[in-house]
């Protein structure tokens, strides 16, 4: 059976998308399901948040997108949480221009991931915070979007944005590409704008979002420097116990559209 392919993505920055596919990950494993995480950012922050120096990576995301490297040798392991990891570091920005002369150039990632695909129950993919050819790559790529996002004003726009991005990928080259869902980040139930914003995500997209919202937690934001998600770090933590929960949530919607073994 195929992997659940599921791009974490928003045009925003600093909305918690590392950290809900890193932990996200972490979640997947501890439920009994194979997980690779795919770093397309060039920062690579979900592959150090993973264990993984940057610097021992020789061949990684990069390679396997400009053909060098066969993606088998690319993956490497998380020292903790149990996934996989096909890792970037910051050669990952040459890529942009590189891919530019290249046939098909959107469709690298896509064609990298079939020939493993069927190893892992699911596979994630870290995409960077803007519109780039990294980005259209992952959202090709996948069948799934999860959008992570903050309960703020702007939030908003940057969703709307997103929409208007997957509606031309569906259009163009990817049409069963869907949003499975919306997940607010660094959520303080005491704000009032945070509940107006939640008001509004709740009219204009019922079916999309996430019940769990990811609560603003210092344990979620102590554990990336220590190289592995909260749920290693923190099992008690509220922020591990929230992204426990969303993994239910994500396992409930991707078992409506697929049998997951």
């Amino acid at each position: 059976m195929s992997a659940h392919i599921i791009a974490v993505a928003n045009q925003k920055g600093g909305v918690g998308k590392t950290t809900t596919v890193v932990n996200l990950a972490a979640s997947l494993v501890e439920k009994k399901f194979s997980v690779l995480i795919v770093d397309l950012d060039p920062q690579g922050n979900a592959t150090t948040g993973s264990g993984i120096n940057k610097g021992n990576v020789t061949s990684g995301v990069y390679a396997v997108l400009l053909g060098n490297e066969e993606i088998r040798n690319a993956i490497m392991t998380a020292q903790h949480g149990g996934f996989h990891v096909l890792p970037a570091n910051c050669a990952l920005a040459g890529a942009e221009v590189e891919l530019v002369q290249e046939l098909a150039r959107e469709m690298r990632l896509k064609n990298a991931l079939a020939q493993i695909n069927d190893q892992y129950d699911y596979i994630i993919i870290d995409c960077p915070p803007t519109l780039t050819l990294l980005t259209i790559n992952g959202l090709v790529a996948a069948r799934h979007i999860i959008v992570p996002m903050l309960c703020e004003y702007y939030a908003l726009e940057g969703i709307s944005d997103l929409i208007a991005t997957v509606r031309k990928i569906r259009q163009a080259i990817n049409p069963q590409l869907d949003i499975l869902g919306i997940v607010r980040t660094l959520y303080d139930p005491r704000s009032l704008l945070a509940k107006q914003v939640d008001e509004q995500l709740s009219t204009h997209f019922p079916d999309k979002l996430f019940s769990t919202p990811i609560p603003r937690n210092i344990r979620l934001a102590e554990a990336p420097s220590h190289g592995m998600p909260a749920l290693q770090y923190d099992p008690r933590a509220t922020g591990t116990k929230a992204y426990l929960a969303l993994a239910d949530e994500i396992l409930a919607r991707t078992a409506g559209k697929y049998k997951i073994p």
